[in-house]
């Protein structure tokens, strides 16, 4: 680019600036809630402005391209995945609790029917063992017995009926 282009651009973006920079930064506090951040999303608009004239770029109207610009980095930035620190949530009020009971009441009912299996026939005990506390596959399973996967997968479903019995009853 020559020097009388680039001086051309800078007065064009010089008087967009000093006619739309103030309804700029209105529009994109309003938008985004946050003064700085609309500042910057501003100073934004005017970079890639340049940039797109440095490009050789034509503008024919200079509000509604600035406007354009505008809109989409307001947009780019509501679709930023927004993180909050836990410091702001603590002075928002924010108290980080633990309830464990669920995973509690989840640890003793899986003790009780690991020893419940116990009580099972000694063809359901097997398999069910197996199959939930070892955690193997119908296949790997029917290899070990040498039965058949839709046997083990009957036997399995037998026991879990038996197993429920059992544990409504303790």
């Amino acid at each position: 680019m020559t020097t009388r282009e680039i001086t051309s651009i800078n007065s064009i973006l010089t008087d967009a600036h000093r006619n739309f920079q103030r309804d700029l930064n209105s529009r994109a506090f309003f938008k985004v809630s946050d003064y700085e951040m609309g500042q910057d999303l501003v100073q934004e608009t005017f970079l890639k402005t340049w940039k797109h004239l440095v490009n050789g770029g034509k503008i024919h109207m200079m509000r509604a391209f600035l406007y354009h610009v505008l809109n989409h980095l307001i947009i780019d930035e509501y679709r930023k995945h927004k993180t909050s620190s836990l410091d702001d949530l603590l002075e928002k009020g924010f108290e980080v609790g633990t309830n464990d009971t669920e995973h509690l009441f989840n640890t003793l009912d899986g003790e009780i029917l690991v020893k419940l299996i116990k009580d099972l026939p000694e063809k359901y005990k097997k398999v069910v063992h197996l199959r939930f506390i070892k955690d193997l596959s119908l296949k790997e399973i029917s290899d070990a017995t040498g039965k058949s996967k839709n046997n083990i997968a009957v036997q399995i479903h037998r026991g879990l009926s038996q197993l429920k019995s059992l544990y409504k009853h303790a």
